[in-house]
């Protein structure tokens, strides 16, 4: 018998739930496995709590996986194409406040640059901020110093850079042929199916960083990174940050604080 299957005992405590969303198909791979994230944090939550884990325990998540115009492209264009990507995770956002969510999350990180456009739209809506869920839990662990993989666009609207300073973090940025080369593992390594490409380039950035920066943590600033290099051998030596995780953690507590 599975945690799942397990049945509640008699009489237990249920905490109340309240229902949340999940912004996904920025890139499909990543929302789905950002699901799976948030289900794994919700089995921590309840078992930090004393709760029994089964089926009915899990509080109601919707998945809104919609095509979503390039982040990073729209992050360097003028015009109505800097906004393209605005409109279609306004109408994922609508459908998962229609379907009862109280807060979301955006697994996506560049997606970040238009959070405050998105939030001021749906105010009734508590749309987590990953870059700032992250400075936090780095913050509450006394770390001082991190370096950053990233996408272009995420790197173009310092959101981690902006977040880890304002909690004290020193943030180290790797160099602009590092940063193409980190775009190269996402683009042509990780949104095809070639995880062998993606991880040569997510690893040979790393290490690169460190080089200059010393043994420091490294944030995985962007959904497909976590897909790929924590696998690498290299990657086992290294203190490796998954905001994905972070932002699933902060989201089932804000489902569980109802």
């Amino acid at each position: 018998m599975t945690p799942s299957d397990s049945p509640t005992p008699a009489g237990a405590h249920r905490v109340p739930t309240r229902i949340v969303g999940i912004l996904g198909g920025m890139g499909p791979a990543a929302g789905a496995d950002f699901v799976g994230l948030f289900v794994q944090a919700c089995i921590d939550w309840m078992q930090q709590h004393g709760q029994a884990v089964n089926d009915q325990a899990f509080p109601e998540h919707w998945l809104a996986q919609l095509p979503v115009p390039d982040r990073t492209q729209a992050l360097s264009a003028i015009g109505e194409a800097a906004d393209a990507p605005l409109a279609a995770m306004a109408s994922g956002l609508h459908r998962l406040e229609q379907l009862g969510a109280v807060a979301v999350a955006m697994a996506c990180n560049t997606a970040h640059a238009w959070h405050a456009a998105l939030q001021a739209r749906f105010p009734r809506l508590e749309l987590l901020h990953v870059a700032r869920e992250v400075a936090l839990h780095l913050q509450s662990l006394g770390v001082s110093e991190v370096g950053l993989l990233a996408t272009q666009g995420t790197y173009r609207s310092a959101l981690y850079e902006i977040a880890l300073a304002q909690a004290g973090i020193q943030c180290q940025l790797p160099l602009e042929a590092e940063r193409e080369t980190l775009m190269r593992g996402i683009y042509d390594g990780v949104k095809t199916g070639d995880l062998a490409c993606a991880q040569g380039c997510f690893v040979e950035v790393a290490e690169r960083l460190l080089a200059r920066h010393g043994d420091i943590a490294l944030i995985m600033g962007c959904t497909e990174i976590p897909l790929a290099l924590p696998s690498a051998p290299q990657a086992a030596r290294w203190t490796l940050v998954n905001p994905a995780q972070v932002l699933a953690r902060a989201l089932a507590k804000r489902a569980y604080s109802g």
